[in-house]
């Protein structure tokens, strides 16, 4: 699939997502809302049903005065008599439990006389120890000129929400969806990706394979001439070659290799005390007629008073060496190239400074990836396999080490190792 096509199929998908979310969201709130308001109605019944028997049982054949609600939680009932509080605490329950309202409620009996509440408790529906607890929010004052009772819901939302069964779990099911669709279109993407890197580490190493396997065979065709075999000189050139081709060959199938025990998990580290001062001078002498025949320089500061870590040689060589490396690689003109060192409280700093292309911010995150090659535009004289830094960044880890990288595109890029002692 071409990536256009997997970003409107990306697209697409979350537009559905987004909709899926917001007509969820709409029905849920519609859900709530006829739910609460049934739960007013219901209420207010009872409410009204409660005054209609305090009235008969204090025969007051006066009109029945409306119930408010000043707020979404709070009821008030005015009442020309004085209340008894276990009688209306007895008829609220009565009434609340016919009507399945079974949520917690708050009542206080207000006093027009003295100007107060006079009585209030809270009441735990459906407890048969009736045990009684003051909330945290008590109701609030209702200004009004005579007798009255409020009814306080301190948990109404969550009492409503806990009636939305069905809504609530298709609402955790959607979620879990989301959150499965969202996992598994990263995973495509990521597998898309490094189906993409590895397509392009096949044609890599297609190419690195072509060329000096070429070289050989041209250079076996010249030795098996006559002309050639009678020139010791000629013989001697031609052997070098092959050698060299041979040698570089063998460098790249052992670089796959390594990978190869990357992936199976098969990392041995044959640790001793390493001189990092020594490994890093002994590469650099290895590189220097590569540096020299693009007329580069390499110095180095070597400042760190203790360069002895624990580690293995061979793999703290090849991370000197592939650093160098793409030092060399990446840079478009003349390489101008520093080492340094540096000791912290429980390790060494090694700095490798370059002046070459430089890697974006974007392109940072990927640098480490196995497979990947930072991209150089229409130039493709860059030549390898997008093995190395992935390597570094595995042998510092299983040393228990860091590397960071600060890099700015045409401002060329530093890396920085840290390997504990």
């Amino acid at each position: 699939m071409h990536r256009q096509a997997i970003r409107i199929v990306v697209l697409l998908a979350t537009l559905s997502i987004m909709g899926i979310i917001v007509t969820q969201i709409f029905w849920v709130r519609k859900a709530f809302d006829l739910n609460e308001k049934q739960f007013n109605n219901r209420v207010n019944i009872a409410l009204q049903e409660v005054a209609q028997q305090l009235k008969k049982l204090n025969n007051d054949s006066s009109e029945v005065l409306p119930i408010k609600q000043p707020t979404s939680n709070y009821f008030v009932v005015s009442m020309n008599d004085t209340l008894h509080p276990f009688l209306l605490e007895s008829l609220l329950k009565k009434e609340f439990g016919e009507r399945n309202i079974n949520a917690n409620f708050e009542y206080g009996i207000y006093d027009c006389f003295t100007d107060s509440i006079v009585f209030g408790r809270y009441v735990m529906m459906g407890d048969s120890s009736n045990i009684k607890k003051s909330s945290n929010a008590p109701p609030p004052v209702w200004k009004g000129d005579n007798h009255y009772f409020g009814v306080y819901f301190p948990d109404k939302d969550s009492y409503i929400l806990s009636q939305l069964g069905i809504w609530v779990f298709s609402s955790v099911i959607l979620l879990v969806v989301i959150i499965f669709f969202g996992y598994t279109l990263a995973v495509i993407l990521r597998q898309k990706r490094l189906s993409e890197m590895k397509n392009d580490f096949i044609n890599n190493m297609t190419h690195e394979f072509k060329t000096p396997i070429s070289t050989i065979s041209v250079s076996s065709e010249m030795l098996m001439r006559d002309e050639i075999g009678s020139s010791a000189e000629k013989r001697a050139r031609y052997s070098r070659i092959i050698m060299d081709e041979t040698n570089r060959l063998k460098t790249m199938v052992e670089k796959v290799l390594q990978m190869a025990d990357i992936d199976a998990g098969q990392i041995k580290l044959n640790k001793s005390q390493v001189d990092v001062h020594a490994v890093i001078r002994q590469t650099v002498e290895n590189m220097e007629v590569v540096i020299h025949d693009k007329n580069g320089t390499i110095s180095c500061d070597l400042k760190a008073v203790n360069p002895t870590v624990s580690g293995d040689k061979v793999h703290l060589t090849n991370i000197i060496y592939n650093l160098l490396d793409n030092a060399i690689k990446y840079t478009a003109e003349t390489p101008v190239i520093s080492i340094s060192t540096r000791n912290t409280s429980k390790g060494i700093v090694i700095s490798i400074q370059d002046n070459g292309i430089g890697i974006s911010k974007e392109i940072q995150k990927n640098i480490f990836s196995k497979f990947y090659r930072v991209p150089t535009g229409n130039v493709h004289n860059v030549k390898g396999f997008g093995l190395g830094l992935f390597y570094v960044k595995t042998i510092t880890d299983a040393h228990h080490g860091l590397i960071k990288l600060e890099s700015e595109n045409g401002k060329g890029s530093r890396f920085d190792v840290y390997l504990p002692y």
